[in-house]
């Protein structure tokens, strides 16, 4: 008799691991009480990503003369086109995923999970009935939410979650961003690109203030921040936000991460807007699941345990994507890394996952994509490193597309020469950041990378430069 795999939640953890069960032969149930995909298809990766789009070709009419093209007119958003666009994505990879789950036999039930003992889960639909699953395996896939602040809590209209900046029927003349972090700085560049006056709030004293994000990348995009008018304030943190007619009035006092008493005397500044969007982060969706039944163990926040392998402290129960937490990255990718290694440990295997060689991407203008440690890392944990950084202007094909802003980093050991860490700035990086990865993967040197044909005139020669560099054999950075 095949296993009976259980997973809750259908994001992009979620359904890879029922794939990945059933490909292994067992009796696969997958639950989701929203809409399949999850957050990544349907509040977050993909939607973005299609205004993501549009926010590019913007950019590019609006550099069109240097390009060689005579406009007549000056191009402009259509958020309604957009959000029918941004829906007939969603729509068309959600039918994919139906398709692969009934390829696959996959049973998929709507409703309402809940553990209500070991080995068995109830699903609740909206119809109020009850059935009853019981499972060998069960693979917690539930994900996560906006997290609000309780001072000026989200309403949907004029102080916004991300969830909300997604169904937007009209680009607003302003808008005040609160959080620094990926979310934050790519809806900067987004709503800056389709009209709207932007500042970012970050409290730290660098936007993307990440240890997996090199601070040369942030003083990169802060850069062109500047070029785009992208108001950015760092060192400081939202007091209130107050409705004041049909704006909103957004107190900033000083973050509570400045060090000295001068730092924290400085007066508050005043902003007035038309939308306050809060990036700050998230929550885990863990209540209401019947964790508590099976004796699963969470973090102080709220957060499932799991080790490398994805397993919880539970025989049998496994945990994958978001609401594993921020320490394990949050990443869609991630969480189908983690989704095929759950699926595989279910089923009497014994995979884990080197988070140390899991890219990181955010869709920025230009892109950031990290893997792998910084030169500070490299140092801390005891490496002779070196850092060797080539510019995307000395590349052919940046100047032929015109986007030249940003560098590529190779950060190496300087005895073997193997690569630690890759952390790019630029055109495409989130892209060009597969090779590096795999070059970590593998434990390549920085030789073996100058040694490999990169094709011309492509982006991809930017991580050959760097690699000669690393060499003291530079070409042309």
């Amino acid at each position: 008799m095949s296993k009976q795999i259980t997973v809750i939640g259908t994001g992009p953890g979620g359904y890879v691991a029922a794939i990945r069960a059933a490909q292994l032969g067992a009796d696969v149930t997958v639950i989701e009480r929203g809409d399949v995909g999850g957050t990544c298809l349907n509040r977050g990766c993909i939607p973005s990503k299609v205004m993501k789009a549009t926010a590019d070709i913007l950019e590019k009419f609006g550099r069109a003369r240097e390009y060689g093209i005579a406009l007549e007119e000056t191009p402009r958003a259509d958020m309604k086109a957009i959000m029918a666009r941004k829906q007939s994505v969603i729509g068309h990879q959600a039918k994919g995923i139906h398709q692969l789950l009934r390829k696959h036999k996959i049973r998929y039930l709507e409703g309402q999970a809940t553990i209500e003992k070991p080995n068995l889960v109830i699903v609740k639909s909206e119809e109020g009935n009850d059935l009853d699953v019981p499972y060998d395996g069960l693979i917690l896939a539930p994900g996560s939410r906006p997290l609000d602040i309780p001072s000026f809590p989200f309403d949907g209209k004029s102080i916004l979650s991300s969830d909300d900046a997604l169904s937007l029927e009209k680009i607003p003349e302003s808008m005040v961003i609160v959080g620094g972090g990926v979310i934050g700085c790519e809806f900067s560049f987004i709503f800056s690109s389709l009209g709207a006056n932007v500042t970012l709030i970050e409290a730290m004293s660098r936007i993307l203030p990440l240890p997996t994000v090199d601070e040369a990348c942030s003083r990169v995009l802060e850069r062109e921040m500047k070029k785009r008018r992208i108001n950015f304030i760092v060192s400081r943190s939202v007091n209130t936000v107050e409705y004041e007619g049909k704006s909103l009035r957004v107190t900033l006092g000083p973050s509570p991460f400045l060090k000295t008493p001068e730092e924290k005397e400085k007066p508050p500044l005043i902003l007035e807007t038309d939308k306050v969007l809060v990036c700050v982060g998230r929550r885990p969706n863990t209540e209401g699941i019947g964790l508590e039944k099976i004796g699963l163990e969470l973090d102080n926040k709220g957060w499932i345990i799991a080790d490398t392998g994805m397993r919880t402290n539970v025989s049998d129960v496994y945990a994958i994507g978001d609401v594993l937490g921020p320490e394990k990255g949050m990443l869609a990718h991630t969480a189908s890394a983690e989704g095929h290694i759950a699926a595989e440990n279910a089923l009497g295997k014994h995979e884990t996952l080197d988070y140390e060689v899991v890219p990181s991407t955010i869709f920025t203008t230009p892109e950031v994509a990290c893997v792998g440690l910084t030169t500070s890392q490299a140092l801390t944990k005891g490496h002779e490193a070196r850092s060797d950084s080539v510019l995307f202007r000395n590349i052919g094909k940046a100047q032929v597309m015109g986007d030249i802003a940003g560098q590529a980093k190779i950060v190496s050991d300087t005895q073997s020469g193997k690569i630690l860490g890759v952390h790019m700035i630029g055109a495409h990086a989130t892209d060009l950041i597969a090779e590096a990865t795999l070059a970590l993967q593998r434990g390549c040197t920085v030789a073996q990378l100058a040694d490999t044909i990169h094709a011309h005139p492509t982006l991809s020669e930017v991580m050959q430069e760097a690699a000669f560099k690393a060499l003291d054999r530079p070409l042309h950075g």
